[in-house]
């Protein structure tokens, strides 16, 4: 039996890495089980303008016709500045030349912001979310509908769906739980936010671990992932005259990112709340570790079957208090661990991703 072809459809990419590439890419691996053969195509406005691009469109989509297209969803991808006004057009030419559309909704909700352009900015990505849930034949969210604010009513049409770590067998990686760190426990932090709120992030884990270790002795934080090169020289004088070994690792192939996790005993995750698209802190749940994280609108099962440990940002100290028990507790770390391993089993392996999504392209058919 011959598979059945289905398109991501993608804009511009992100760097240095593409979350939503890795996306794709790892859920159409697991799709090929399912008999379906994913391939990734993009919209390449930032390269050639818009008028051209939405001309490649066109005759490339004649060749889609019965075949669905999941267009991937960040307001980013589809305007440089936040105001994706273009995007249900993209949806309007791939469903006038016979596909089935589907839109994949990483960005949940519009961007945050007080100034007048942020609200202006709000106020268009709303407009082209809600017309996009219009237009398509089937939409997947990342986090359960209740939890999305524009969504009033459960929407026929769509499907809860959490990503799953862009990560190379990470399932396996808690099998590596016995590899020897020197007798120091690990801290690890995968990719920090830029700017502003990078620098609040940093001024948090330092914080946090400084206490642990004056508690529990020597101490090794790990960070790596998005950001944390341009960290670096933050972090070190931060932890100056402590007894916390650092490590920045900057951004890894896969294989390293999951080794990594693999022989840490924590992840911290400060980005953000937890949440079900949070693909970093899911890569510390995919390799079995525990997580600690902070609770958020968009909190909500499976993520909180996971093992987190979950502290207050409005509590003063919470973090630290948090971490230390983690860290102090070995019982109490080895059952969040298990929790994270049974989570990712259930929840957030690419095969079982693919199975939901291979579930939704049957029906929809």
């Amino acid at each position: 039996m011959s598979r059945q072809p289905v398109i991501a459809l993608l804009g511009r990419p992100d760097a240095p890495t593409d979350a939503v590439e890795e996306y794709c890419r790892y859920l159409g691996e697991a799709l090929f089980a399912e008999d379906f053969n994913l391939s990734i195509e993009r919209v390449a406005w930032d390269e050639s303008g818009w008028t051209r691009a939405a001309s490649a469109l066109r005759r490339r989509a004649t060749g889609w016709r019965g075949a669905w297209v999941l267009v991937q969803y960040t307001a980013l991808a589809w305007s440089a500045r936040g105001f994706p006004l273009r995007f249900p057009r993209i949806l309007k030419t791939l469903k006038a030349a016979g596909a089935r559309v589907g839109v994949v909704f990483h960005d949940i909700e519009p961007f945050t912001g007080r100034r007048l352009i942020d609200r202006v900015r709000r106020r268009a990505q709303l407009h082209v979310m809600r017309k996009a849930l219009r237009l398509s034949d089937a939409v997947v969210f990342t986090v359960p509908m209740e939890k999305i604010s524009w969504v009033k009513r459960q929407a026929a049409k769509g499907r809860f769906i959490p990503v799953g770590a862009n990560l190379p067998a990470s399932g396996e990686a808690a099998s590596g739980k016995g590899v020897s760190t020197g007798g120091k426990l690990s801290v690890a932090v995968f990719g920090i936010t830029g700017g502003p709120s990078g620098s609040r992030e940093i001024e948090n884990i330092v914080e946090a671990v400084r206490f642990a270790a004056s508690r529990v002795g020597d101490l090794r934080l790990i960070v790596l992932g998005r950001n944390s090169q341009s960290a670096e020289a933050q972090l070190k004088d931060r932890l100056r005259d402590s007894t916390v070994e650092l490590h920045v690792l900057g951004v890894l192939p896969g294989e390293d990112v999951v080794r990594t996790l693999s022989v840490s005993d924590v992840l911290l995750f400060v980005r953000g709340p937890i949440s079900s698209r949070r693909s970093s802190a899911i890569a510390g749940i995919a390799c079995g570790l525990p997580v600690i994280a902070f609770e958020g609108p968009e909190t909500a099962a499976p993520i909180t079957e996971a093992g987190l440990a979950l502290f207050s940002p409005g509590k003063k100290g919470d973090l630290k208090d948090v971490l230390l028990r983690v860290l102090e507790d070995e019982h109490y770390r080895t059952s969040l661990a298990q929790r994270s391993w049974l989570a990712q089993r259930q929840y957030f392996s690419w095969h079982v991703i693919a199975a939901r999504y291979a579930e939704l392209l049957r029906t929809e058919s």
